[in-house]
């Protein structure tokens, strides 16, 4: 989970909220990084939101050579699951010991009207990373009333425990190969009070890392999921609840980022819920016509074929991005998803104007039917403008 996410503010189930008024700070006092915010949101009654007041302050402290502490406050006047306010405490530190070792781990609690019993979070993890060897633990525990209102939260009432082990030799008597690498992941998901297994993931990775930077990944997968109820995946199909078990084959081959144009082309095949998948995917791309201008495509093309039915999903998504001068670039997105027909856009202006101050201005829109329909609805529209001033004692 994250404590804090910007994008909860001005936006309500998917619908725009008029900003009244706010103000940002950040600097430092003594031996302390300090951050505060509060902004004023206006309201909003075709979607049942009142006028809310959003309030999040940060401190953080630097301990030893490499280590931190800190604590976060986040709040907001007006909760959007009960009467009264919502407000988020957290706590966190990250050590670095030796020179490859690293703990981080945070807790934090919610305070929500009526939401009281088991509205905790924790996380713990522990990192060696060398050249040669590295090894990963995570445990993560959020509680099913924890409710950062002014956060993100993908699911609650959950224990996660992450695992993974990486051994990566160079080896000397092969010219064109810089690198191998041999990974094994596990990822362990269950109920956090009934503890009964809800999905597990295990994975074994073979790389080659050639001297070119060119890189060539075969992986396997070996995934179980259990849905206590109907899930839909798209196409109309929805699949129905219980125990599911499922492997898949992944190759990839990237190029490295020093050509003037790079990406990464994967294919991905296996079974899926009960039938089978077929992906086939350009991610990181990125083409540089010149030191100004450059276009960052993806691409993703989706074959499903289920016993409740087969469908098919392509996204295509590409970035647009422009340098007037080193201080001032526009960069566009463009996305197309046929999974729901729609069609967005968001094009951003960034201009330092002087050092540490900046001015941004962005313009989003998203219609709902087909791309290619010049009377397509429009969905949602934008425009936001804000401006950063550093104040230098």
């Amino acid at each position: 989970p994250t404590l804090f996410f910007s994008r909860r503010i001005g936006l309500e189930a998917g619908e725009l909220v008029p900003i009244v008024a706010g103000g940002r700070m950040t600097g430092k006092v003594g031996s302390f990084e300090v951050g505060a915010m509060s902004i004023q949101t206006g309201e909003e009654k075709a979607i049942g939101v009142e006028s809310t007041n959003f309030t999040v302050l940060r401190l953080r402290r630097d301990v030893f050579r490499r280590s931190s502490i800190g604590a976060l406050f986040a709040g907001r006047s007006a909760s959007t699951v009960a009467d009264g306010a919502n407000q988020t405490l957290g706590l966190d530190a990250s050590f670095s010991l030796f020179q490859d070792v690293y703990l981080d781990g945070y807790y934090a609690v919610t305070r929500t009207p009526g939401l009281s019993d088991d509205d905790r979070s924790y996380q713990g993890s522990f990192n060696y990373e060398s050249d040669l060897w590295g090894v990963a633990l995570k445990h993560l525990r959020v509680g099913e009333n924890f409710n950062p209102e002014v956060g993100f939260l993908r699911r609650r009432g959950f224990r996660e425990t992450v695992a993974s082990a990486r051994f990566s030799p160079r080896p000397t008597s092969i010219e064109a190969i810089r690198k191998f690498t041999f990974q094994a992941d596990m990822n362990y998901l269950e109920h956090a009070k009934k503890r009964f297994l809800e999905s597990r993931q295990g994975q074994a990775k073979f790389q080659i890392e050639f001297e070119s930077s060119d890189l060539f990944d075969l992986t396997y997968t070996d995934s179980y999921e259990f849905l206590d109820k109907d899930f839909r995946v798209g196409g109309g199909v929805t699949i129905p609840p219980g125990k599911y078990a499922f492997r898949d084959v992944g190759v990839d081959f990237g190029l490295g980022l020093q050509r003037w144009y790079s990406g990464t082309l994967g294919v991905q095949r296996g079974t899926f819920y009960g039938g089978d998948k077929t992906t086939v995917a350009l991610r990181g791309g990125r083409i540089s016509l010149n030191e100004r201008l450059s276009f960052e495509p993806t691409l993703s093309f989706n074959s499903v074929d289920l016993p409740q039915g087969s469908f098919r999903t392509d996204l295509a998504v590409t970035r647009v991005n422009y340098a007037f001068t080193p201080r001032m670039f526009l960069s566009g997105l463009v996305q197309y998803n046929s999974g729901n027909d729609s069609f967005s856009t968001n094009l951003r202006l960034r201009w330092e104007y002087q050092p540490g101050s900046e001015l941004f201005i962005v313009y989003t829109e998203a219609r709902d039917t087909d791309v290619f329909d010049r009377f397509s609805e429009l969905s949602n529209r934008g425009l936001t403008v804000k401006i950063n001033y550093l104040l230098r004692p």
